[in-house]
């Protein structure tokens, strides 16, 4: 594992930074062992030599297309074909003082710089792979917003489709940079012709971005994906050759979401209860045909420590901690069919972290070994922390992720810059599979760990996010242990509140 010193510890603290050291510190009590799981008494392993593919992990883009306000009206007066030459003209005069005026604080996403160097970088780093995996947000935030001061008298159509191009130059960018290589979208929080959250099924943003989301799929699969797509942007499509029965299923969690609306700003639970019992039949069949499946969307399930932060909610009072999701039925049904799923992908928080999901009742599992779970880090810079993508090995006959590095970027302008291997997770963790059992074994580690002395914790925490302020997670590790394997509120309070017991 390359390692390097932590940067800029002393720097002005972002707004989340701040938020998680008071998290932590308001939640600051010892962590109770008996929340964590046992550790198995062997690892599933594959042999060092074993056949693998590579394959590309990317998530939150965050694609800044207001970084030159200057070039915006050009944009959205070109196809999507013309995007790139207006955005490597050299940049307008002004762009600094006119993008300060549009954004919110101090924080920047992608420009297209850093998208470019970013790609560029995969390309170096991921020749060959098989697939791509995006899980979810590939606009900026506050995007309506920046739309709306640049086009005050613009109509609904007119800025769902300026979103529609900004998302299909990202994924035109992607099949760019890897030619035949079918790429698996996710739709975040963030990508939405109404807003933040908001989002409505059956919509004609749907309908426009689906054809874009599945034109790499095979053409017996493409109808069907595009139609629950069209529903409520998710899908089914096969892995490809040579991975062999084995399944991607793609949800928008959005809709799970405690903080969804539709676009009339309106609840709509219906929307999530379709797509649950449309996951449910998805693993019931695949079970019959004995598929193996993975599973990806953008916010993951389980405990949310950002919000908890910012509400500065006393866990072991009996508020509770602040969740992702608005019910645990995602975590329910993925942990129950531990036998199908093989590995879940999430992101959102733009950090590189790991989860197991269990069963609450392990009697309904067939394998008792809960669900290992990857979250994707950003290449959004906007948080502190400079961008990362992950090149994983896949063994094509389990569809087990073997192995997987993370490379990183020295800056986060795109500018001059160097993109190295940050750390190998078989390497750093000593591990030879990521697996329910092994990332079972990992946080039984961390667990026994609270004051983060071993390798393995150090490791972790260090790369929890690239140069982000190491220290913090460290000074509250047990705490943060907890959410990795307690994805029910009840779960968590009892890890981190003794007296809770």
């Amino acid at each position: 594992m390359k390692r390097k010193p932590t940067i800029g510890i002393f720097r002005t603290f972002s707004r989340r930074r701040i938020t998680l050291f008071c998290f932590f510190l308001l939640t600051g009590a010892v962590l109770a062992q008996s929340g964590q799981p046992a550790a198995p008494s062997h690892l599933q392993s594959a042999p060092p030599d074993k056949f693998t593919i590579p394959a590309l992990f990317v998530s939150d883009i965050h694609f800044e297309p207001f970084w030159d306000p200057g070039k915006v009206q050009s944009l959205a007066a070109a196809p999507v074909s013309k995007w790139k030459v207006i955005l490597a003209v050299a940049p307008t005069p002004d762009r600094q003082a006119r993008f300060d005026a549009l954004r919110k604080g101090d924080g920047t996403d992608t420009p297209f710089p850093l998208l470019e160097s970013s790609l560029k970088a995969m390309q170096d780093h991921a020749a060959g792979v098989k697939f791509v995996i995006v899980s979810g947000d590939l606009i900026s935030h506050d995007f309506f917003q920046k739309y709306k001061s640049l086009f005050p008298q613009s109509t609904p159509s007119d800025y769902r489709a300026f979103v529609e191009k900004t998302v299909n130059y990202v994924i035109d960018e992607l099949y760019g940079s890897f030619p035949g290589a079918p790429i698996y979208v996710a739709l975040g929080n963030n990508d939405s012709d109404c807003g933040d959250y908001q989002l409505d099924v059956h919509s004609e943003f749907l309908a426009v971005t689906g054809k874009e989301v599945i034109k790499g799929f095979p053409a017996s699969e493409r109808k069907a994906a595009l139609e629950t797509f069209t529903d409520g942007g998710y899908y089914s499509v096969s892995l490809p050759a040579p991975m062999a029965h084995a399944r991607l299923l793609v949800l928008n969690d959005i809709f799970m979401s405690k903080k969804y609306a539709t676009c009339a700003g309106k609840a709509d639970p219906t929307a999530s209860d379709a797509q649950i019992s449309w996951l449910q039949q998805q693993l019931a069949e695949a079970r019959r045909n004995k598929e193996k499946v993975w599973v990806m969307a953008h916010i993951p399930p389980g405990v949310d420590p950002y919000s908890t932060a910012t509400k500065q909610d006393n866990v072991c009072s009996g508020q509770g901690p602040e969740m992702f999701l608005s019910s645990e039925k995602l975590a329910d049904v993925l942990s129950k069919f531990d036998d199908v799923v093989e590995l879940a992908i999430f992101a959102h928080t733009h950090m590189d972290e790991l989860r197991l999901l269990i069963p609450e009742n392990k009697e309904s599992s067939a394998l008792q070994n809960g669900v290992a779970l990857k979250m994707v880090p950003s290449i959004s810079p906007i948080d502190g922390n400079n961008s990362s993508f992950t090149v994983a090995r896949i063994d094509p006959a389990t569809a087990a992720l073997v192995d997987y590095r993370v490379f990183a970027a020295s800056n986060q302008t795109g500018v001059d810059t160097a993109w190295v291997e940050e750390y190998d997770f078989a390497q750093s963790f000593h591990k030879s599979v990521f697996s329910s059992s092994s990332v079972s074994e990992l946080i039984a580690g961390f667990a026994a760990d609270p004051g983060a002395k071993s390798e393995a914790s150090q490791d972790y925490i260090r790369d929890f996010s690239v140069d982000y302020l190491s220290p913090v997670l460290k000074a509250f590790w047990p705490q943060y242990v907890c959410s990795l394997s307690n994805h029910t509120a009840d779960a968590y309070r009892l890890c981190v509140c003794p007296t809770a017991r």
